[in-house]
């Protein structure tokens, strides 16, 4: 009985199959005029309806095509070969006709078309040329006065979060440009959010190389995710923008100008916001307008020494992001401007922006630091007030010497001026519950900063094909100056909660950087075979700076000026760099490999002004490198790299800059410390098919560290922290990261599907009160993403999954920290009649309880609005929207790491309701100008 069935499902799977693939087409293409076979030549099947790719092959080395697997109904056959026109023909399968033979198709050249067009019929959606997907716009259709952003996430392989982060076949696309050129910098939100679609003629996507691989031909393995907006020929002589205004309870506002004039190979465009609703800009590289740095001093992998400051004493001071905690006013804008000219030999770019920035709010943080002696509790209650102002300009004119060389040259000025008002309250119990220290500290930092940086790239090619030779010469100019005070007081308690001593400061601080930083790079390819070259470079870094950090004590007359020479410090480095390395290239038709290594012979200098003391110190760095790629297609590529690096101890950390910012936690130096070694491996697999848009990638990386500088920590029984670096002999450190995806199209359901998969990790160490801890830790998540798009009907997503987290510390083996929680995001816009909109989405998140924290924590935020389009073109809509409707967007956070614990609350934006009002304007059109 088994047989019979097992031969009946075999036969009708037979026959199945054979029906699903009796439909086919063959044929074969040939030169026109010549007769010559046209291998390789692209075949396409479109379907009729829509133009969309149903099949897609490559014809044989005979010239011969065969596509099988179509079912019936009516298509468009495309056959594509380059120089050629293209060739298209309507056809249809049914019944009574199940094959279709186009026999000898004859391709034209375009050199000998005189007049006449062969292509009949609609363009194709999507094309493939070499490592390009091009998607051709008037195929994908989008509401009115949409923008780029819209049309990007209706293209297979493609998609758009809600804060406009895009992700193209499993990677992060991190620049978008506008026919070839930057606009706005490598803001990719400043594209997608302002163009409109309906300008675009081509959206090109593609792994652009270095601009040094880009012109050597030499792939040197850094790639970057692309998108290439081309508009079309009439849509480049005109003007369009948008204004939005909106008004909401609780005093919010959200202001946003758009403008942009094009005309011929000349764009200017001008964007501003005014805004407290956590909008700082127009995207998810809000963050690139403003920031500023911590205060540190780094050696590079090339040797180089890297000065970066916070602007004063505050170890908690202010970074210039808005992170979601507290209430933020924002004031940000930005011009541009960009032309070629002379024929294309010239052009240049320029940008212009500024930004303002204010956060108010209040933080409470919840600690426990368990002790090889005890626990120690603590609570602080933090207010802050911190503002930024930023301007930004830069400008790049690249000239074309000859047929061989050109010469780029760039510039950049930046002024930034901060402000910051901190006031801790802080209370820290034993585990019996009694008193420990309880402290009272105000910070104030008033600080100023002037940043220039130039640069010079000249490239040179030869007549032998593949040499070439590169100079690039930068010089790197920062002045930063800070002020502010300190005013703590903080009393110890005994054993029996009882108060022993009182510590007071009251201090005033002033800090200085200068920091002129010459950098060369000269590089030469030479192929020693066709297979084979080697590239070579040589660079010499050489900086000077200096830093100033005084404390001052009051004086008895009540003005601060006894300089506190045991917290004063005044620092001149002198530091150089040679730096020389050489690395072989293999290309052969699908496979790429390169190794090699750069060694750096770093010296410097570094002298205390105050007491004299000179650290000099030199030292050898190896960056020993080597990948291996192999593209099986354009579209699907695995691909293997190693390198090998040293981490020189920053200065810091052998001969801290001493401050007493926060007296009850104090940093000491070690002038023995070494160099650890990292040994990192990553891999990565990619594959996308265009036909059905199905994408899956999966990679990782692996890095071990040997000799690795960890940290000291030495609490005493007042709960004062001594923090120190030392080495660990013996032991390394890893540390993990997983990342995996799967996306395709749910044909029968018509909708867009995803999974993705995250896992990372590692192992490090550390001692506390001499005692070593080893914690081991790791997150693994897992998403799934539906979206599905109906023309002006609706469109919905959403995306959601758990995550599970496991900790472990040896010092705690009877605790661990492991957890589970669930994220998951979506939306919808329905497209009512009269011009109504109907759109909501939300945002749930959940943390399960664990062996540490014993309550859960959930909430869900529910923003929504309704609106209404007037006009023909719906150029002008009005709405009303209510963000976190359910009035749950709760300041949360927590954390487990080593041996401590961490819970915090902050003030956040919650519920408010707004009515906006938003009008786009568009003169485009017309024959561009010259």
């Amino acid at each position: 009985m088994k047989g019979i069935i097992s031969t009946l499902i075999f036969c009708f799977t037979a026959q199945l199959l054979t029906a699903q693939n009796v439909y086919r087409i063959k044929g074969s293409v040939a030169d026109t005029v010549a007769n010559s076979k046209l291998h390789n030549t692209s075949i396409v099947v479109l379907n009729a309806k829509d133009s969309t790719l149903k099949k897609f092959t490559r014809a044989a080395d005979d010239g011969t095509f065969s596509i099988g697997g179509l079912n019936k109904g009516k298509f468009i056959l495309l056959v594509s070969y380059p120089n050629y026109a293209d060739y298209v023909e309507n056809f249809t399968l049914d019944s009574l006709h199940k094959e279709h033979d186009f026999k000898r198709i004859s391709m034209l050249l375009k050199a000998r078309l005189l007049a006449g067009v062969i292509i009949k019929g609609s363009r194709a959606a999507i094309k493939i040329k070499g490592d390009t997907t091009e998607y051709n716009a008037s195929s994908f259709t989008v509401q009115p006065n949409a923008k780029v952003e819209d049309l990007l996430k209706q293209l297979p392989g493609i998609q758009v979060d809600k804060d406009g982060k895009i992700t193209a076949q499993g990677q992060t696309v991190s620049k978008v440009l506008v026919d070839g050129e930057e606009f706005f910098g490598d803001d990719p939100t400043l594209v997608t959010k302002n163009i409109r679609s309906d300008m675009v003629d081509k959206v090109q996507l593609y792994d652009k190389s270095s601009d040094q691989a880009a012109f050597t031909g030499v792939d040197d393995g850094k790639k970057t995710k692309t998108i290439n907006i081309k508009l079309k020929e009439d849509k480049k002589n005109g003007y369009f923008g948008k204004i939005d205004a909106g008004a909401a309870t609780g005093k919010y506002y959200q202001e946003q100008l758009l403008f942009n004039k094009f005309w011929g190979k000349k764009k200017f465009s001008a964007y501003g916001t005014l805004a407290n609703t956590g909008k700082t800009g127009l995207g998810w590289e809000d963050s690139n307008k403003y920031g500023s740095s911590n205060a540190n001093t780094e050696v590079g992998d090339d040797g180089s020494i890297s000065i970066y400051f916070s602007g004063g004493d505050d170890l908690d001071s202010f970074d210039g992001r808005y992170n979601g905690q507290g209430i933020p006013t924002a004031r940000t804008g930005g011009l541009h401007f960009d032309s070629k000219f002379n024929g294309d030999k010239e052009s240049i770019n320029t940008n212009y922006k500024t930004g303002f920035l204010n956060v108010k709010g209040n933080r409470e943080t919840l600690t426990q630091n368990t002790l090889p002696t005890g626990l120690i509790k603590s609570s602080n209650n933090q207010d802050f007030d911190n503002s930024i102002f930023r301007q930004k300009l830069d400008a790049a004119y690249t000239v074309k010497l000859d047929s061989t060389s050109n010469l780029k040259l760039t510039i950049d000025g930046t002024i930034k001026s901060s402000k910051t008002r901190n006031n801790f309250l802080a209370t820290s119990l034993r585990g019996n519950d009694t008193l420990l220290n309880r402290s009272n500290r105000i910070l104030t930092n008033d600080g100023d900063e002037q940043i220039l940086n130039a640069s010079l790239f000249y490239t040179k090619k030869f007549k032998k094909k593949g040499r070439t030779f590169t100079a690039n010469i930068t010089e790197a100019l920062d002045q930063n100056s800070t002020k502010g005070y300190l005013n703590t007081e903080i009393d110890y308690y005994n054993n029996l909660g009882r108060l022993d001593s009182t510590q007071r400061v009251d201090q005033y601080k002033t800090y200085k950087l200068e920091s002129s930083v010459f950098n060369s790079n000269f590089t030469f390819s030479e192929p020693l075979t066709k297979t084979i070259t080697l590239t070579g470079n040589y660079r010499f870094v050489l900086n000077n700076s200096s830093i100033s950090r005084l404390s001052f004590n009051q004086s008895s007359q009540g003005e601060y000026d006894q300089v506190d020479q045991t917290l004063s410090n005044n620092y001149k480095l002198n530091q150089n760099s040679n730096q020389a390395g050489a690395v072989f290239n293999y290309k052969k038709n699908k496979t790429t490999f390169n190794f090699g290594t750069k060694i750096a012979d770093v010296t410097y200098n570094q002298t205390d002004l105050y007491t004299g003391d000179v650290l000099k110190r030199s030292f050898v760095n190896y960056n020993p490198q080597a990948s291996y790629q192999y593209r099986f297609s354009a579209q699907r590529s695995v691909r293997v790299d190693y390198n090998g690096n040293n981490t020189q101890p920053n200065l810091d950390q052998i001969q801290p800059v001493r401050v007493n910012t926060d007296p009850l936690n104090i940093t000491i130096g070690n002038p023995d410390l070494r160099p650890s070694f990292t040994n990192r491996f990553n891999a990565y697999y990619n594959s996308y098919k265009v036909l059905s848009g199905q994408s899956i990638y999966i990679g990782g990386s692996y890095a071990l560290t040997s000799n690795p500088i960890i940290s000291n920590t030495l609490t005493d029984s007042a709960g004062k922290s001594i923090y120190q670096s030392t080495n660990l002999s013996g032991k390394q450190t890893a540390n993990f990261y997983l990342y995996g995806g799967y996306n395709q199209k749910i044909k029968f359901l018509n909708i867009d599907g995803g999974l993705n998969v995250n896992a990372n990790g590692n192992t490090y160490y550390s001692f506390t009160n001499n005692v070593l801890n080893k914690t081991q830790s790791s997150t693994y998540s897992l998403s799934a993403r539906l979206s599905k798009y109906k023309e002006k009907k609706y469109d919905v997503y959403l995306i959601g999954g758990p995550t599970f987290t496991r900790s472990q510390s040896s010092l705690l083996t009877s605790v661990n920290n492991n957890g589970t929680g669930f994220t998951s995001r979506g939306g919808f816009n329905f497209y009512l009649p009269k011009k109504f909109q109907i759109s909501t989405d939300g945002n749930y998140e959940y943390q399960g309880k664990t062996a540490s924290f014993n309550q859960d924590f959930q909430r869900f935020i529910i923003n929504a609005s309704v609106s209404k389009a007037f006009f023909k073109e719906e150029s002008l809509k009005l709405m009303v929207s209510a963000n976190d409707l359910l009035n749950q967007n709760v300041g949360f956070n927590r954390s487990a790491t080593s041996t401590f614990l961490t819970q915090s609350t902050y003030t956040t934006i919650r519920r408010y309701f707004m009515f906006s009002i938003v009008y786009d304007f568009n003169k485009m059109g017309g024959a561009a100008q010259k």
